[in-house]
């Protein structure tokens, strides 16, 4: 008798939703959040005499139905995430899954009037799915959705928001063979996006990424030799690692290219000579020119370190006329430090190369070089700067500065 009362009860709630509008249905809706969050999926069963699937069934299909009006939007999605939620069994997460859940969920989030709660709500419950197992990562990538979270974690206000959007590519990522190259190039345009968060979060999943993929995309290069201008450090230190991370990848050689490139930006640093003594040269550029030249810098040196091979391919692009230029630099005290400690690895590496660049230093300019080369900035007088600016240094391994297979060997500086 008391199931019977517990069914009959039930069935009244249910006659009492359909019948209801949206003032019943949203106070229905409060009243199931206040008594049920965090319930198991056999206590829901238990207060819904066995049938909670078809209140699941109810909600899902009113939040199809008036998602487009944002009618009670963020109490439908909380309300579902109740089921998702529940422990101990994915019997809702499969029927909500069939009833087209994914699909209202992307389309929830590709709607231009959705809050940035109800986008993180929305979010929210694709993770869920996604947690679920290889089969629902499956149908959120075939159903477009990759790129619909990539761009809403893009164009996304909120931290809550790009963070929850990172968890679900994040989560996409793994255990999803099928889709993993879609994953991968989906995430590469976010590398241009105008958060830092985003980047910095993008970067952590790429890097996670990378090992497991057979190949990398090229169209990666771009993006994140441009990432070196940040201003934010935690960006910057990112796209140092995950370039560091592929240089043993078949883009490594347009890395490193690009890299050494960048020492000499010739469209925002440029240098000026026939002025006024007082002004025989001067640098202009952006700040974050500055910071890019910088930091190309530094990744070159990281990239020297572990890698005599690396480091040879450096020289034959010149990389060390290019270095004395970046040292030249007296707008920007980083660039100069991190140059110089660069051409010390490089020197410390390859003794042969002190007579060249000493050559255009100077013996004063180059013992502060290989002795002090984080304050050599502050020894650079105007003079000296318009000749680093100005060298023609041609040090490559094919003009037979390196035949030499002693000077071949890696070494370091005993000082």
């Amino acid at each position: 008798m008391e199931a019977q009362g517990n069914i009959g009860k039930v069935l009244g709630f249910l006659r009492q939703w359909d019948r209801g509008d949206r003032t019943v249905r949203s106070r229905m809706l409060k009243t199931f959040l206040r008594q049920n969050t965090n319930k198991t999926f056999y206590e829901l069963e238990q207060e819904f005499a066995q049938v909670a699937s078809l209140f699941l069934a109810r909600i899902t299909t009113w939040t199809r139905l008036t998602y487009t009006s944002g009618t009670c939007l963020g109490l439908q999605l909380k309300s579902i995430g109740i089921f998702l939620s529940a422990a101990c069994h994915d019997q809702y997460l499969t029927e909500f899954v069939e009833d087209g859940g994914v699909l209202i969920l992307l389309e929830i989030l590709s709607h231009c009037r959705s809050s940035e709660e109800e986008l993180a709500e929305a979010l929210r419950l694709l993770l869920a799915v996604s947690n679920a197992g290889r089969k629902y990562k499956e149908i959120i990538c075939e159903s477009h959705g990759v790129k619909t979270i990539a761009v809403i974690m893009a164009e996304s206000n909120t931290v809550e928001t790009q963070d929850a959007a990172w968890s679900v590519l994040e989560s996409l990522s793994y255990g999803n063979p099928k889709h993993q190259n879609q994953i991968y190039k989906g995430l590469i345009p976010l590398l241009t996006c105008s958060s830092p968060r985003a980047q910095q979060l993008v970067l952590i999943t790429l890097h996670a990424m990378h090992a497991k993929m057979k190949t990398v995309h090229h169209s990666i290069v771009e993006p994140l030799l441009n990432m070196l201008r940040s201003l934010h450090l935690e960006v910057q230190d990112g796209a140092i690692n995950l370039i560091l991370a592929l240089k043993a990848s078949d883009v490594r050689p347009v890395l490193l290219s690009g890299l050494v490139a960048l020492l000499r930006p010739t469209k925002e640093i440029q240098a000026y000579q026939d002025m006024e003594e007082s002004e025989i040269i001067k640098i202009t550029g952006s700040l974050s020119a500055f910071v890019q030249q910088a930091a190309a810098a530094k990744t070159i040196r990281l990239l020297a370190e572990g890698s005599q091979e690396i480091s040879h391919e450096l020289l034959s692009l010149e990389v060390i006329q290019h270095l004395l230029y970046a040292m030249g630099n007296r707008e920007h005290t980083d660039a100069q430090i991190q140059a110089s400690l660069a051409l010390e690895q490089f020197i410390c590496s390859y003794p042969v190369l002190e007579k060249h660049v000493q050559r255009v230093t100077g013996s004063e300019l180059f013992t502060a070089l290989m002795h002090k080369s984080d304050s050599l900035y502050m020894n650079i007088d105007e003079k000296q700067a318009e000749i680093l600016l100005t060298n023609k240094v041609n040090i490559t391994e094919d003009n037979g500065d390196f035949s030499d297979p002693e000077e071949k060997i890696m070494q370091r500086c005993e000082e």
